[in-house]
């Protein structure tokens, strides 16, 4: 029977009908990049799930994961997690040691995964104020628990007719997470998002991405505890897309030449530093070809889509991309066809630079409350404008109020916050 996605774990299983990927997850270890077929995924996720159980794990449990980068065990934790009608409640990595003990205590998680020693080392100071049972690591340490041991302890399949029940009773509009926003003021608010919430804004976003399914490449490195790369994550394994785990902010550069990705999403600074990067190219250059480089990125910071500059402006745009554009375009792997950018607002100039280096960012904007996505951007149909959020997404109302407030509604909102009703 085909996979009718209504939650999230739905994703994989969809993944593996339709596209049964070699590679569905690569993540950086030992020197070499180590791909996860869909699969095995699957497989793994099972597992974890099965030695969850015997762990004593049930419906409504919070399980907490803390991961300095991103990486596939993080993935397989969340869908054998999420299987059991259990909660991930996902902790971003560098807040306080005493954030964290208020996170973990506001959540009641019992288990907490980690990913190396650095958090480890900040969860142990707290965790005595805790009601954790145990804490696993995703990398090897001396003395530690390891993630292993419970795959080990699900490798008995014998309790995977348990495992397939508890898929049964898990509704769509069961809670799936609670995310905890850095609250403006106080103390951090946990989100709670539903499975509905999440996999009707993946279903609802997919329509705006132009992504070539079962053969694009995808770069991930923005934080996946926060609820725009996590939903990029699902729309990718939505979508057949292979998804590399840079191995950090610092070796992006190196990780872009080697994976050469053909999406990608991102924040503004981050796109302001590559932009910086690139412009400070032209200061290495002398003479002519100087000139040339900064008449080029001149030309980029005048872009308007579709043609609205005139055939004259198109003209020497299409010699820019030929001279210029086309060598900062293999600089970043040469592949680079769509970039997302959320999160705070994006300098017009950056929209128009990229865009005209035929490496187009999509705007969008949400909050982890809209799960994330209200509005975003799409080249296609007259969707693309400069300076704008794009269109509001199928299925999502947005007013604003008098006082300026934007007000949304739809099945991407949150069930809540957790525990602050009012």
């Amino acid at each position: 029977m085909p996979t009718n996605i209504t939650r999230l774990f739905d994703f994989p299983y969809y993944q593996l009908e339709k596209f049964n990927l070699n590679k569905a997850l690569t993540s950086f270890k030992d020197g070499k990049w180590n791909s996860t077929s869909t699969q095995e995924y699957i497989n793994k996720a099972n597992q974890i799930s099965r030695g969850l159980l015997r762990l004593g794990i049930k419906k409504g449990d919070k399980i907490a994961v803390i991961s300095t980068t991103n990486r596939t065990e993080w993935n397989i934790m969340d869908i054998g997690i999420l299987q059991l009608g259990a909660q991930n409640v996902p902790i971003y990595p560098t807040i306080s040691k005493e954030d964290y003990e208020y996170v973990l205590n506001h959540s009641e998680a019992t288990y907490c995964f980690v990913s190396d020693v650095t958090i480890l080392e900040k969860l142990n100071q707290v965790k005595g104020n805790t009601q954790l049972k145990g804490v696993y690591t995703f990398d090897d340490i001396n003395g530690e628990h390891n993630w292993e041991e419970v795959l080990q302890l699900g490798i008995d399949e014998s309790n995977q007719q348990d495992v397939e029940d508890c898929k049964n009773n898990v509704d769509p509009n069961d809670l799936a997470t609670i995310i905890y926003t850095s609250g403006t003021t106080g103390r951090p608010k946990g989100v709670m998002l539903s499975h509905n919430n999440i996999v009707s804004n993946v279903l609802a976003s997919e329509k705006r991405v132009p992504l070539r399914k079962g053969e694009t490449k995808a770069l991930s490195f923005l934080p996946i505890c926060h609820i725009f790369e996590r939903m990029i994550l699902y729309l990718y394994q939505y979508c057949g897309v292979e998804i590399y785990f840079a191995e950090s902010i610092e070796k992006m550069s190196d990780n872009l030449k080697e994976i050469k990705p053909n999406v990608m999403t991102a924040v503004p600074r981050l796109y302001e530093k590559v932009f910086d990067k690139i412009y400070g190219r032209g200061e290495d250059l002398s003479g002519i070809k100087q000139k040339l480089f900064y008449w080029a990125i001149e030309i980029g910071l005048q872009y308007e889509p579709y043609g609205e500059n005139g055939w004259w402006y198109e003209k020497k745009l299409a010699l820019a991309r030929k001279l210029i554009f086309s060598k900062i375009k293999d600089g970043l792997g040469g592949k680079l066809d769509l970039m997302v950018s959320g999160s705070a607002a994006l300098q017009p100039r950056l929209t128009r630079f990229f865009a005209a280096a035929e490496m187009p960012i999509m705007e969008g904007y949400g909050l982890t409350e809209t799960s994330p996505v209200t509005s975003v951007n799409d080249e296609r149909n007259g969707g693309f404008r400069v300076g704008t959020v794009g269109r509001i997404l199928d299925g999502v109302e947005v007013k604003i109020a008098e006082d300026g407030e934007i007000i949304v509604k739809g099945p991407n909102i949150m069930l809540g916050y957790y525990k602050d009703e009012k």
